[in-house]
């Protein structure tokens, strides 16, 4: 069975209402403020930043989720201010907007969760969002995503939203996710902020199974900036009718399929960037040491900033991965930039430094292009493990981004 891309924002997976306005958090007049509605007995996986700087509301979801067994109805979300570091504040304002929240749509308290981003230190303008929560929630709609997709995004350019469906045994089934992030990047729960639906009824503990492989592949394979933040989440929620377990098989390449493209949006879309950058690393002993390997050089600065001067530095390419902590044999080590080979078995051969100059440098023509990613490619030769990872070119544009972000 084969997963089908739908561009249809007025479409979501079935039992969801999503909703999205600005309610005066920001200075512009952007929208900031987002609510998730999943049907009953849904059931919701979290996982969060492993800072040991966690706003309250990252605390909160993560009790609610165990408190309720994974019986989570409702998501609300600001962005604008991350209400981390804020003292008692932080509880405070999340108990007071979910409380409001639960209230209005007849919810227990505890199935309501938070989730905040923007700059750190600053508070919630907590009058503001509780005065419009009711027009947030009379705004609740199953067939418009893009509001919500456009009110969660703080520094980024552009919404990062996928939608894809199939069909088993004459049954439509969509799987929805939407994102935010665009700096504070690191394999580490990098995602800032995403969110996922499917309406298809899942036990919580193969749920929670299939959630954290997915994160493993996708928002833990990305890299900005190596850092991360008090917010990042990555929450995940199903309801519906169950289908047969033979096909979670299928559920599962799904959940994959929109985790990955959320995280190549949010490293493409890194603050400044002008080209992804996608590391292969094949041939390893093991999935774990590929994916370690190909995280720790897209993590690179010193790659990113090769990659941004358009300079096929190679020796900072195999310095990253021999300080990744996993063994090879450099002997072993075929390396490639996009298709013009550097190393075989370990040995530099010949190759045109202008020619993969040019290569790089025609992959900066603009965001959001198909042809605007670099590969880098390694194969170890020592096994059958894979592993991939996303980031972007490190540019004086990052700098200023972030030198004036605050002011």
């Amino acid at each position: 069975m084969t997963w089908f891309d739908n561009d249809d924002t007025n479409i979501i997976p079935e039992g969801f209402y999503f909703s999205g306005i600005s309610a005066g958090l920001k200075d512009s007049k952007k929208k900031d403020l987002g609510l998730i509605l999943a049907p009953e007995n849904s059931i919701c996986t979290g996982l969060f930043t492993q800072s040991t700087v966690r706003a309250a509301c990252v605390d909160l979801c993560e009790q609610r989720i165990s408190k309720t067994g994974n019986l989570i109805r409702a998501i609300l979300i600001n962005s604008g201010h991350a209400n981390a570091c804020t003292g008692d504040f932080g509880l405070r304002d999340s108990l007071k907007a979910t409380s409001e929240v639960a209230q209005l749509l007849g919810l227990n308290g505890d199935q309501v969760l938070i989730c905040s981003t923007g700059i750190i230190g600053v508070p919630i303008p907590i009058s503001n969002l509780i005065s419009n929560i009711p027009v947030l929630v009379d705004k609740l709609s199953n067939s418009n995503s893009r509001d919500i997709a456009e009110a969660i995004l703080t520094t980024d350019l552009t919404i990062k939203r996928s939608l894809i469906e199939t069909e088993i045994e004459g049954r439509r089934i969509k799987i929805l996710g939407i994102a935010k992030g665009s700096g504070m990047i690191y394999p580490n729960m990098a995602t800032m902020l995403s969110f996922l639906v499917c309406d298809v009824g899942i036990e919580k503990n193969i749920w929670d199974s299939m959630i954290k492989k997915a994160a493993r592949i996708s928002f833990n394979a990305i890299s900005v900036d190596g850092d991360m933040s008090t917010n990042d989440s990555f929450i995940a929620l199903n309801g519906g009718n169950k289908i047969n377990p033979q096909y979670l098989h299928i559920i599962q390449e799904g959940i994959n399929i929109v985790s990955q493209r959320l995280a190549k949006a949010i490293a493409r879309d890194g603050e400044g960037a002008n080209c992804l950058i996608e590391v292969k690393v094949d041939g390893a002993k093991n999935d774990v040491d590929a994916l370690k390997i190909a995280r720790q050089i897209s993590s690179s600065s010193l790659v990113k900033t090769a990659i941004h001067g358009c300079d096929p530095n190679w020796g900072r390419i195999i310095s990253a991965a021999g300080s990744s902590g996993v063994d090879f044999n450099l002997s072993d080590v075929d390396l490639f930039i996009g298709e013009y080979q550097i190393l075989n078995g370990g040995h530099l051969i010949q190759f045109d430094k202008e020619e993969i100059s040019f290569y790089i440098r025609s992959k900066m023509k603009g965001k959001y292009l198909v042809s605007d990613t670099i590969e880098i490619i390694i194969n170890l030769n020592s096994g059958k493990g894979i592993g991939r990872s996303w980031g972007c070119d490190l540019s004086k544009r990052y700098v200023e981004i972030n030198s004036e972000y605050t002011t």
